[in-house]
This record gives structure tokens, C-alpha cells and sequence, in this order.
């Protein structure tokens, strides 16, 4: 067996090993690797933390440390020593996110310590396309325009507090959610349908790396559901995704939201991963 040695608090001097890294599952990792590519390691701009694992001179396994808990490529060993850290700095984030194996091994060796989790969603497929949706595209799914900002934030609120149970609002008032939400506008990953100044339907691209990209948020008006919005709509946001950002589109979803996984199906997307989310 390798001698390892415990989880060290990386910096922008590893950056090369850490992308190197995470490119290696450039699905699973879209999330910290855009994260990573995008403000680098310093933990003032990255929001968090990340810790490496491996033998001495090497790195195998990470953890993004932030307002999420992500382990990546994480075995046994490395699940260890994360969770030793996680342990002796108590709770700062606000779910534990990532492959299910390592998730579930982290959240067994953290739980005595950190107490009952708000909610576990214990199997999320992991879903990927690199085509072009077999059904045909809504024309009236948009890049989102800053000044329709007010328009979807609405949706936006309402998709959050469906999906993870409590709304973001809560605690600084929101004020975090709504940056999110300007930025993503901002930056042109922000899509909907919009008729008469009602969404109708709405999903963002919440990272990208040029291996691939995220699809977040996707929501219907309640009122509208069962009428196609779903699978048209995604089919446009996939043709934007691919012409605009990244040759693989992911996303996952929870295994019990069978409407959803259908949708996502019908649009050409294919499980490829298992995911597991502990929210607090």
C-alpha cells in the first residue's frame, strides 16, 4: 500500500495537477473544475478551500471545501482524511454533493460528528448528451436579458424552493441567490421562454469547462406542466449549450423525479454517472 499523507489546503501553485486532475472525469467534475478555471485556488476567490490527498509528491483525490462539500476521485483512504478535516473544522457547508460512493462514505464517517442531515437524496443519476435533442427546439427559448432579471427571478425562487426543500431567501435575505442569478443573466447562461411577461419555461448553465458544461434549474409554471414545455425547451437549451460552450451536456437529477428523467431521456440524454446529495 502507498503511503499517503493527510489532506493538505492546495494553492494556485497546483493548479496544473488539480486540473490535470479533475479532467480526467470531465462530467462529474464540471462543477469544481469550472469553478478552479475560472477564480483559481485561492480560497478568497474560490469561496472555499480545496484539499488534496495522495502519496508524497502526488495528488489522486480532492475536495472542494466551500458552501458545498465535493469530493473528487475520492477513495477509501481519501474519504479518511476529508472527512478528518471536515470533522476538526465543523460545518460550513450547506449539502455534501458528488459520486455517491465517496458521498456516502464521507456522510458515514461525518454524521456522529455533524449531526442529522435536513434531507439525503441517496441515488441522482448523473445524465450526458453530445448531440442535438431527436425532438424538435421551442424558437421562443432565450438567451435571458439583464433587463428581464425581475421576470425570472420569481421562477428562479420558486424552482430552488421545489427542488431543495426550503427556500433562498432564507438567512442573508436572498441577497447571495440574486447575485447568482444577475451573474448567470450577465454572462449569457441564463435561458427561458417568456410570453407576455410570464416564464414559462427557464434553466440556466450553471458551469462550464471546454470538456463540458452543466444544466441547472430547469423549471415549467406549475400551471403549465404536462403541455411539452419541458422537453422542447430543454432541446433548446442542449443546441445553445453545444453551440456555445462545451461538447458534453450534463446535469443531474433525482432518481425518484421520474417525470424529469423521462424528459431529459425524450431530449437524448443518457445516464452515465451516479451522484448523492446530504442537505442541511
Amino acid at each position: 500500500m502507498l503511503r499517503t499523507t493527510a489532506s493538505r489546503v492546495l494553492d494556485d501553485s497546483d493548479r496544473d495537477d488539480v486540473l490535470a486532475l479533475l479532467d480526467t472525469d470531465p462530467v462529474a467534475n464540471v462543477f469544481v473544475a469550472s469553478r478552479v478555471r475560472t477564480v483559481g485556488l485561492n480560497p478568497a476567490r474560490l469561496g472555499g478551500q480545496m484539499w488534496g490527498f495522495g502519496p508524497r509528491g502526488g495528488l489522486v483525490s480532492l475536495c472542494y471545501a466551500g458552501a458545498n462539500l465535493v469530493p473528487v476521485n475520492a477513495g477509501p483512504e481519501a474519504v479518511h482524511a476529508f472527512a478528518d478535516r471536515a470533522r476538526k473544522q465543523g460545518r460550513r457547508c450547506s449539502s455534501i454533493v458528488g459520486p455517491a460512493d465517496a458521498v456516502s462514505l464521507l456522510w458515514e464517517r461525518l454524521e456522529p460528528h455533524w449531526g442529522r442531515a435536513r434531507a439525503i437524496r441517496w441515488a441522482q443519476p448523473v445524465m450526458a448528451t453530445t448531440r442535438k435533442a431527436p425532438v424538435p427546439a421551442d424558437p421562443l427559448v432565450r438567451r435571458v436579458r439583464p433587463d428581464q432579471f425581475d421576470k425570472v427571478l420569481p421562477a428562479c425562487v420558486s424552482m430552488f424552493t421545489e427542488e431543495v426543500g426550503i427556500s433562498p431567501n432564507t438567512g442573508d435575505g436572498g441577497a447571495l441567490y440574486r447575485t447568482r442569478v444577475a451573474e448567470l443573466i450577465r454572462i449569457g447562461r441564463s435561458y427561458a421562454r417568456i410570453d407576455d411577461g410570464r416564464v414559462v419555461f427557464k434553466a440556466e448553465i450553471g458551469a462550464v469547462t471546454p470538456q463540458a458544461c452543466q444544466i441547472q434549474g430547469v423549471w415549467v409554471d406549475p400551471h403549465l406542466r404536462g403541455r411539452g414545455h419541458a422537453v422542447a425547451g430543454m432541446a433548446a437549451v442542449v443546441e445553445a449549450a453545444l453551440a456555445c460552450f462545451a461538447p458534453v451536456v450534463s446535469l443531474y437529477v433525482n432518481d425518484f423525479n421520474h417525470s424529469a428523467r423521462a424528459v431529459y431521456r425524450k431530449v437524448g440524454f443518457r445516464e452515465v454517472d451516479t451522484f448523492m446529495s446530504v442537505l442541511f
